[in-house]
């Protein structure tokens, strides 16, 4: 069953995005119902007392601030705004969005998630289409060869186009998956080894789909990521749930800790580049801190992934 403010069509196939005026106008209606569900999620989160209001009326229907309250604080009408977050309001100025944003408290992330929601509901889209696949240059797997960290190259949809030897050991249970290129999100919300692999599952699961939801605003007409942002609603509960939050991040640095199945527990930290000469596409590299536990467990991990040593599975206790 569809999530509010989701899909019109069944974003599995995609078979009303294709080909005439009819599949034009089901994009701009998902567009629009996007932008009112992030706009009626985020008043949702801030309360009058952190907007500096004082809430009037005893009987508060909604958990955060009212249409009107909003509204005063954008400095645009009841009327206006109504009709902004139902989609109905063609060209919104500039200066409008940023006012609205302000009044929501958003941050960079929301914010651009905002304007590419509005600017997209403005006009008729173009049908969707299969994204051409992405080329990792000879040059960029130079250098992945060359870095002694482990790192890859992924792209919006969370495929993993290119890895060296250590990303690949170190992250070997995705890329074990049977379908290619392997993917983060299918890793993360369907295969069972995935709570075990993140510590911290749940904060992973929370990323994931705030990233997927910030790229389906940025490039609405990708249908590969349409078809797997279905594939998730329709097999996983819990990206479900977590979709329906609306919330957006991006990807620049973080920490993580994995349960490898040979080495055990690792705490890395991450930095995410964007490859300006192949948009879309991120280099991703990770480090440990220099003599700690983790860094004696990924050198364990590549010195077998050096060697071709077949790999002792981590007893859970001493390594080998």
């Amino acid at each position: 069953m569809p999530l509010a403010g989701e899909f019109l069509s069944n974003p599995g196939t995609g078979r009303a995005c294709h080909g005439s005026q009819r599949g034009r106008s089901v994009v701009g209606m998902e567009r629009r119902t996007e932008l009112r569900d992030f706009l009626i999620s985020r008043r949702a989160t801030i309360t009058p007392g952190q907007a500096g209001l004082t809430a009037f009326g005893g009987n508060r229907r909604v958990p955060g601030l009212r249409r009107e309250e909003l509204a005063m604080l954008a400095g645009v009408s009841v009327a206006y705004y109504t009709r902004r977050e139902r989609g109905a309001v063609r060209g919104p100025s500039d200066s409008v969005l940023e006012s609205v944003a302000r009044a929501l408290k958003l941050d960079d992330i929301e914010r651009e998630h905002l304007f590419a929601l509005a600017r997209g509901g403005t006009v008729s889209a173009p049908r969707r289409r299969r994204a051409a696949k992405a080329q990792v240059r000879p040059a960029v797997h130079q250098i992945l060869d060359a870095v002694t960290v482990p790192a890859y190259v992924r792209n919006h949809r969370m495929d993993l186009l290119a890895a060296n030897q250590l990303a690949r050991a170190l992250f070997a249970p995705i890329f074990a998956q049977v379908a290619q290129p392997a993917n983060v999100a299918r890793f993360v919300f369907l295969d069972p080894a995935a709570p075990d692999f993140y510590g911290g599952w749940d904060a992973m699961a929370d990323v994931v789909v705030a990233l997927l939801r910030a790229e389906s605003g940025r490039v609405p007409n990708d249908r590969e990521l349409m078809e797997l942002i279905g594939e998730l609603s329709t097999r996983s509960h819990h990206f479900r749930t977590r979709w329906a939050t609306h919330d957006v991040r991006s990807h620049r640095s973080g920490a993580k800790t994995l349960h490898h199945p040979v080495v055990g527990d690792l705490s890395l930290f991450c930095e995410a580049m964007d490859l300006t000469a192949d948009p879309g596409l991120s280099f991703i590299a990770y480090a440990v801190e220099p003599g700690s536990p983790s860094a004696d467990a990924l050198n364990l991990l590549a010195s077998w992934s050096a060697t071709g040593q077949e790999p002792i599975p981590h007893n859970g206790t001493d390594r080998p």
